[in-house]
């Protein structure tokens, strides 16, 4: 679980008290935490939008950006990762998310350019971590990295992409009919599915739980994962 505590170890990149570092979550709370902690050994800016990012790199000239990946409606943080990868090649990319999948968190397939390095927020065990993440992605930007969960770290469970793009679906409030006309299955095959999907969870039927709620909540918490 992430220690919110901002404390920055001694950085191994030369100059890393000089490092620019673009921030962006559509969460204030993450920003001024996140950014705070950073900011005790970086130079860092945030923006709230794919859109505002993109207005501010030319500027600010960042070293590295971090970013989520899920915004809502509007650029995803893939997009802002693309764009980098497009103009701006040599500035460090980490993303920083809840989602052990990209494919949960987008719903698409393995569009994370190279040179990106994948943090799930439960995995870190500091912020610290999070700095060593970008100085690692401006040393090595060539093969994506994740690290390792830290010990103690909840087992994550393995779905198929087609379970992944429903429990996403879910997390959207979509009922079973609405899964069934964007899939383009009939009523009884979304049931199924879904049904499958709370059983690959390891939920079991309770007339006093709400199965769906349950799904989503995991999905949500980082415990699941396309495989």
């Amino acid at each position: 679980m992430l220690d919110m505590t901002p404390t920055i170890s001694a950085s191994p990149v030369d100059g890393a008290h000089h490092l620019r570092v673009l921030l962006v979550d559509d969460d204030e709370f993450a920003r001024t935490i996140v950014g705070e902690s950073l900011g005790l050994g970086m130079t860092v800016q945030t923006a709230s939008t794919v859109a505002e990012a993109i207005g501010m790199i030319d500027e600010f000239d960042p070293h590295a950006v971090v970013t989520d990946l899920d915004f809502g409606r509007g650029p995803d943080g893939v997009e802002l990762l693309l764009h980098l990868e497009e103009d701006y090649p040599w500035v460090g990319k980490v993303v920083l998310t809840a989602h052990a999948s990209e494919g949960l968190a987008m719903g698409r397939g393995d569009r994370i350019p190279a040179g990106t390095v994948y943090l799930v927020k439960n995995d870190l065990e500091s912020l610290a971590d999070l700095s060593r993440a970008v100085e690692s992605s401006i040393r090595n930007p060539f093969a994506v990295t994740t690290p390792p969960p830290s010990e103690g770290t909840d087992a994550r469970i393995p779905v198929s992409a087609a379970q992944g793009e429903t429990l996403r679906m879910l997390a959207e409030g979509m009922s079973n009919h609405a899964i069934a006309r964007v899939r383009g299955i009939s009523l009884r095959s979304a049931e199924s599915l879904v049904t499958r999907i709370f059983l690959t969870l390891g939920i079991t039927p309770d007339p006093d739980i709400n199965s769906r709620v349950v799904a989503v909540r995991l999905w949500q918490q980082g415990r699941v994962y396309i495989k």
